[in-house]
């Protein structure tokens, strides 16, 4: 496979992941911290630190509106929940 397809396929898996994300809401960042040990928010920075590296300017709003489809203070309004004590105790056992 070239290096070309490789590309294409890992932005279409990346685009995928970003909608199914934005399709699930009801799934909160600390549940994905709990389980699979990363987040919107990590993804967002990944994409970020991705940019920088090629020579892009972008700020980390920039790239948290990029993965969650609209500006991170309005998802946290309409879908970020309190995150619970078993939650947040599940977090500190992951090191986090």
């Amino acid at each position: 496979m070239s290096d070309k397809t490789t590309t294409e396929l890992e932005a279409a898996a990346f685009r995928t992941l970003v909608q199914h994300l934005r399709d699930n809401p009801e799934v909160q960042n600390i549940d994905l911290m709990n389980l699979a040990g990363f987040c919107r928010n990590c993804l967002s920075r990944w994409y970020r630190e991705a940019a920088e590296e090629r020579g892009l300017d972008m700020d980390y709003e920039a790239a948290r509106e990029i993965v969650y489809g609209m500006p991170y203070g309005d998802y946290k309004a309409k879908h970020q929940k309190e995150a619970t004590p078993e939650q947040l105790a599940a977090l500190k056992t992951r090191g986090h």
